[in-house]
């Protein structure tokens, strides 16, 4: 088996584009409509943690080998060997998103960070080329 690696960073142009076109929405609002400033404001504090990451251009990603399944989100790391790993389940959530967990054989259940994840399609190809099963679960609300 080859090692897989995927590396995403924050700081990429669609973030700071969708960025760009909320507070020229929010700033349309204010100046078209008479929006109120304030509740405007509210709107915009979702948006921090998004300036927060292309502010700090973190890292995300994977590596995947013959040994060992290793991740990293900003400064969280983990890793775990493969030999602990009963099989892969990909959730689809009801937003259409795809969550990735790890079930070991002593039953625990991890969760991988959702930016760190490659494409899902992608990452169920590599994890069945390595033999390891793979179950998916549609629209489930756990």
């Amino acid at each position: 088996m080859t090692t897989y690696t995927f590396t995403r960073r924050n700081r990429n142009p669609r973030t700071v584009f969708i960025l760009i076109g909320i507070y020229a929405a929010l700033l349309a609002l204010i100046i078209l409509f008479d929006a109120v400033w304030w509740l405007m404001a509210l709107l915009a504090l979702t948006t921090l943690p998004a300036i927060w990451d292309v502010l700090h251009d973190s890292n995300a990603g994977i590596q995947f080998d013959q040994d060992a399944l290793r991740w990293f989100s900003g400064k969280r790391q983990g890793q775990i060997a493969l030999e602990e790993v009963d099989f892969f389940r990909f959730d689809t959530r009801w937003d259409f998103s795809v969550r990735v967990s790890l079930v070991l054989k002593s039953e625990k259940r991890i969760r991988l960070p959702d930016e760190s994840l490659p494409p899902h399609q992608e990452f169920e190809n590599v994890v069945t080329q390595a033999g390891f099963r793979v179950e998916r679960h549609h629209f489930s609300v756990f």
